[in-house]
């Protein structure tokens, strides 16, 4: 799985104990997977991938597989209640169960994270059908989030043992130009941000290449803590948030509050075009986070020239942020579902390997307008 634009470490790749190849899936446990997939497909401009369900003999549960570019997500509905998938709905709503990490080996990834202290999740597995085989495993993370561990080099199937490709011949939306998983945020409880960087360090060989405090990302009312945590390669980051002391309630303690717990608070997707990308999502209906227009008043004495116009990034609210290695593009959407939970950030890097620390005061801001219309500031 090759991202060029992201950096690329070979040295640390040879001697890494966890080698990475980047994120095979994102899996959503979501009340309808059936309307949810529509969505994505309608949207975000996802293709229809495989199904499994009763048909394919998966009795308790469906799932749906998108796809677009590298990014696949599953969309996983449980079919009766009284069960784990059903009792993660209903406590935390919509949300991201699993994020599926592809390794060359996925029983040598479960023994190197347990052996290191990692809590199992699926001990490794192997699926097999006519397409070849699949082995997966699976260690927990903050709150009920998992990693699986997807090791598919001999596998040539629409998406794995167990699922039948599965598309509807009149239904094929164009994509909007998303490419990859760039990263996916945390949102953790009070006091737990060094014991899930020690365990991204420790168990899973992860580095701290970033981090803020509540005196980089602070607004009058609330603030937050992140830490970045990379692989060795570059091509999985895990930015970690807690909450900080504020005002009043911050975003993260929102999300905390709604979510019943710790879990994941947005996946960042990747484009070569942001102004296209986000141009075509607004049209099909995702709705995105406005900063104020004076936003853009100073933004050359902040962050130096651009290729960009600054037309159509002001049109579209998109937020500019530079490095010492350059600069990115992004944006946030709102929350896709009714709790004000997960979200999703568009993001163009042109060199930057930052997450956009310039543009955080602004967005929170932005932020606080939408808590406060809910009532959660």
């Amino acid at each position: 799985m090759s991202h060029q634009s992201l950096p690329t470490n070979t040295a640390a790749a040879t001697t890494d104990f966890l080698p990475l190849e980047g994120t095979d899936y994102v899996e959503f446990y979501v009340g309808n997977a059936k309307q949810a997939a529509h969505y994505y497909q309608t949207a975000f401009g996802f293709q229809a991938l495989a199904y499994a369900g009763p048909e394919t003999g998966l009795k308790d549960r469906v799932s749906y597989a998108v796809r677009q570019n590298k990014l696949t997500f599953l969309l996983t509905t449980p079919l009766r209640s009284g069960n784990p998938i059903a009792d993660h709905i209903y406590k935390h709503g919509d949300g991201v169960k699993a994020l599926a990490l592809r390794v060359p080996n996925a029983r040598s990834a479960w023994e190197e994270t347990t052996k290191r202290g990692a809590v199992s999740y699926m001990e490794p597995v192997i699926m097999e059908d006519e397409n070849g085989k699949v082995v997966m495993s699976g260690i927990h993370t903050y709150g009920e989030t998992i990693h699986l561990f997807i090791e598919r080099n001999q596998y040539n199937g629409a998406f794995m043992p167990g699922f039948r490709p599965w598309s509807n011949p009149y239904f094929k939306p164009t994509d909007t130009g998303l490419l990859y998983v760039d990263h996916c945020v945390g949102n953790v409880g009070w006091n737990q941000m060094n014991k899930w960087v020690s365990f991204y360090q420790d168990v899973m060989g992860f580095r701290n290449i970033l981090s803020f405090d509540d005196s980089d990302i602070s607004t009058e009312y609330s603030a937050l803590m992140s830490k970045v945590m990379s692989n060795g390669n570059g091509f999985v980051k895990f930015p970690i948030n807690e909450p900080a002391e504020g005002k009043k309630k911050s975003q993260v303690e929102e999300y905390l509050d709604f979510y019943n717990g710790e879990g994941c608070q947005h996946v960042a997707l990747a484009t070569n075009d942001i102004v296209a990308t986000v141009t075509e999502l607004r049209k099909r209906g995702v709705e995105f986070l406005q900063v104020p227009t004076t936003y853009y008043d100073d933004l050359f004495e902040r962050v130096g020239s651009i290729e960009e116009d600054i037309a159509p990034l002001k049109e579209l609210g998109i937020l500019v942020d530079r490095d010492d290695e350059g600069y990115l593009l992004q944006l946030f959407s709102k929350p896709v579902e009714d709790r004000p939970t997960l979200f999703f950030e568009i993001i163009q890097r042109k060199g930057a390997k930052s997450f956009g620390k310039g543009n955080f005061k602004a967005l929170f801001e932005a932020i606080e307008r939408e808590q406060e219309q809910r009532g959660n500031l």
